[in-house]
């Protein structure tokens, strides 16, 4: 199934991006939603995102910098990171995104298997950022979190619970995401 979204802007925010699982999710995305994935050449420094108290980038601040990103009607923008984000009300977040926006932001960041003191996955990893771009570009179609625990818009505390997920909607978020299209 083909939805109507023309383009994707994928956005490097920072350093910290393995290029190889950029490129092969810039791939599955736009198979998967059936659009155009570009990834922008110019990285997006997150001037005035990072706050020293917690050694953390406020994830909401970088979707303000990504909303200016000139994307084009009928597209997205992602920006992917290697920061550690997080929203004032929670410890952490794997990314954030506008509900029924345009933007939406990834860290891979908690989602290494290093961070955890294992020794490095690509292909988890891949896996991992794929589902939660997903997840979170859903969140721009307007879709809230999903009480079916397989779905990719599913809500997500842990990688453990991340892993559990499929890499595809459930018929009815993606039947909100067609309607949408």
């Amino acid at each position: 199934m083909r939805w109507r979204m023309r383009t994707l802007q994928m956005v490097v925010v920072g350093d910290g991006v393995p290029l190889e699982a950029r490129d092969r999710m810039a791939v599955t995305l736009a198979h998967s939603f059936g659009f155009s994935a570009k990834v922008i050449g110019e990285t997006l420094n997150p001037d005035g995102a990072f706050d020293v108290s917690r050694n953390q980038y406020h994830s909401t601040r970088i979707l303000e910098q990504l909303a200016r990103v000139d994307a084009g009607q009928d597209s997205r923008v992602l920006g992917i990171t290697g920061f550690d984000l997080y929203v004032p009300v929670l410890t952490f977040v794997f990314g954030e995104a506008q509900l029924a926006g345009r933007c939406a932001l990834v860290s891979c960041h908690r989602l290494r298997d290093e961070f955890y003191g294992l020794p490095p996955r690509p292909d988890l990893l891949e896996e991992r950022l794929i589902k939660e771009a997903m997840h979170e570009l859903g969140h721009t179609y307007g879709l809230r979190h999903c009480e079916n625990w397989e779905c990719v818009m599913a809500s997500t505390h842990s990688v453990e619970r991340l892993d559990l997920k499929k890499i595809e909607f459930c018929p009815a978020c993606r039947k909100v995401i067609h309607a949408a299209n």
